[in-house]
């Protein structure tokens, strides 16, 4: 079996939910962690997921490249290039510079930006992103610690990005439909125009986009954007569908929750679940100081089959001051590494369920249980599905959750839907 779409996500909660949408589209996923060093157990539809979302603009470029080689080799006809449906990037930028590389290297002249994710509260209007009912640069993503959002055009921030012409295509034209979408399309593109911006509030707005665009080899966005994509491959005869999600191995009863996220629904999630499971909070300090024996020793002393959650998320303010002492990227690495020990501790006591909250965790996590491939199980969430795999050959069951997704309860739910299926 040889790849139709291949998707490259600049991190590991991304991809996730990125195959999550495939997957509700009933679809065959696989998602890899990393560059593949093979092309065994090839599924229609193969999702890299990178941890470059804030590596230097060259690095996040170079891997973005290496993901493209192997799924075009791997047969892949069409290219997702996925980002967060905040638009997180770096002042400098990688979102602009990795899509451009990708089109120079696929000799494509044109695609679109769609992060917009309605379901989850992402809208984009006028060429201005929205979180709920607030401007990007007005949401709790400005004071985002890796990351901060401070303007919330899309085509103001990917300008300075890119080398070629950004333009936008506005709603009303959206609302007109696919053959207003391609014509619209069709005259930025005799403008010089390469980077197109789409506005999108309703998840009908999604699926006139891809009904446009779904024939271009190079799409970028958020995951939305692509759980309309497998349906209109299937209409053109490209593909055969469905496949029904992954189903659960035999897995031991402990769970553990494993949070760096500092998101604001992160923090109410967090909250929510210390009324009901014993928790220990990292804090970068002590870590510098004390290192993660103590939380490794607290996590040794509970009962597997307790719920409890290890945490480093904080407020804004709090993640400030750390970060003033210690440098961002020192207080950071300090937080994931010692969260990446207690997941391997975790499964080496017998935890079979752990619930990882954060993208830069989520990266670290994995790489730390050396896991190469995950298959997609039921959404938890929109855009969060529970994931099987091996790790030193034992059954786990891991969710990857971007910081903001979620509902207040999410970790109790995540862990109760495990027990449903």
């Amino acid at each position: 079996m040889s790849v139709f779409f291949g998707a490259i996500a600049d991190d590991f909660t991304g991809a996730t939910d990125l195959a999550a949408m495939l997957a509700r589209a009933g679809v065959a996923v696989n998602l890899r962690i990393g560059i593949p060093d093979s092309t065994d157990d090839l599924a229609p539809f193969e999702v890299i997921a990178l941890k470059s979302r804030t590596l230097p603009r060259e690095d996040a470029v170079s891997q973005a490249r290496a993901a493209l080689k192997w799924l075009r080799g791997a047969g892949a006809e069409r290219i997702f290039w996925k980002y967060c449906s905040t638009f997180d990037s770096t002042a400098q930028g990688n979102i602009g510079p990795v899509a451009e590389a990708l089109m120079t290297d696929m000799g494509v002249s044109q695609t679109v930006y769609c992060p917009a994710f309605p379901e989850n509260g992402r809208t984009v209007y006028n060429g201005y992103l929205h979180v709920g009912d607030q401007l990007l640069s007005e949401s709790p993503m400005k004071d985002h610690p890796l990351t901060p959002m401070r303007d919330a055009s899309l085509t103001r921030l990917l300008r300075p990005q890119v080398r070629r012409e950004v333009g936008a295509i506005h709603l009303p034209t959206i609302r007109a439909g696919a053959e207003a979408i391609e014509a619209a399309m069709m005259r930025l593109a005799e403008a010089n125009v390469a980077h197109v911006v789409m506005d999108a509030i309703a998840s009908e707005d999604l699926d006139a986009i891809a009904a446009a665009v779904h024939d271009l080899p190079l799409l970028t966005g958020g995951s939305a954007i692509a759980q309309s994509l497998p349906e209109l491959y299937a209409q053109a005869g490209a593909l055969s569908r469905p496949a029904a999600p992954a189903t659960p191995p035999n897995l031991s009863e402990g769970s553990v929750v494993l949070s760096g996220s500092c998101s604001a629904m992160t923090r109410v999630q967090v909250g929510a679940y210390l009324d009901q499971a014993k928790g220990f909070r990292l804090d970068p300090l002590e870590l510098a100081s004390e290192g993660v024996l103590p939380a490794r020793r607290w996590l040794a002393a509970q009962d597997i089959d307790a719920p409890k959650i290890i945490y480093a998320t904080a407020e804004p303010a709090t993640v400030a001051a750390a970060q003033e002492k210690l440098g961002v990227a020192r207080a950071g690495v300090l937080v994931e590494d010692a969260l990446a020990q207690l997941a391997l501790d975790a499964r080496n006591l017998g935890v079979g369920r752990i619930v990882v909250a954060g993208g830069e965790t989520s990266g670290a996590v994995t790489r730390k249980l050396d896991i190469d491939r995950l298959a997609i199980g039921p959404e938890i969430a929109p855009g969060v599905p529970w994931t099987f795999c091996k790790s030193d050959d034992k059954d786990l069951a891991i969710t990857l959750k971007s910081g903001n997704f979620g509902s207040p309860n999410f970790f109790a739910e995540a862990l109760a839907l495990l027990e449903r299926v």
